[in-house]
């Protein structure tokens, strides 16, 4: 499947915001998460990855697919914190896309210490969810092996933050630039 093709297909841009909202992470196209699946599973497998952390709601189909195709469990963070104790590490993180601070967390019964940790998300955009999903596995004792992305926006630089901590980057597709509402990719 000639993924850069289908995202340019079924696409919108507004500015800078890419919506994937019609196979992505609002209507969902299995064939096309079968296929981001695959090619996210080929980047992990060599690094052997124990778990498949995301972020609630959008990482859930790449993250769940390539999982799948690992043979492996899927942790999503939950993007709330109920009131009172918990048991859960929890990071801030601000929506570039969406323009509000949300927390995320895992309880931490659901990573086991030593377990060797790959993030993977549907968009590499500001980075800001990754580097949180990153010091929240490593805050549990987990080895955070780096993260994979289906869609990279490549031109915004996000990488960089990520790659700062350490943690390697990957991406299944990486856009270059959004000039005039067209997507280039790089």
């Amino acid at each position: 499947m000639d993924l850069e093709r289908y995202i340019l297909e079924r696409s919108s841009v507004s500015g800078e915001i890419i919506s994937a909202d019609t196979f992505l992470n609002h209507r969902v196209d299995p064939t096309v998460m079968v296929e981001f699946g695959r090619r996210i599973a080929e980047i992990a497998a060599p690094l052997r990855p124990d778990v498949i952390v995301t972020a609630e709601a959008s990482g859930i189909p790449p993250a769940l697919t390539a999982a799948s195709q690992l043979g492996l469990p899927m942790v999503y963070a939950k993007k709330y914190v109920l009131p009172g104790p918990r048991k859960a590490v929890s990071k801030e993180v601000r929506s570039a896309t969406k323009g509000f601070e949300y927390t995320i967390e895992i309880r931490r019964h659901v990573l086991e210490p030593g377990m060797r940790a790959l993030v993977v998300d549907d968009f590499l955009a500001q980075g800001r969810t990754a580097v949180a999903l990153g010091e929240i596995i490593e805050e549990l004792g987990c080895e955070m092996l780096g993260a994979v992305f289906a869609i990279e926006k490549a031109w915004v630089g996000a990488r960089r933050l990520i790659e700062e901590r350490g943690w390697p980057v990957w991406a299944v597709t990486s856009v270059a630039s959004v000039d005039g509402g067209v997507i280039r990719f790089g």
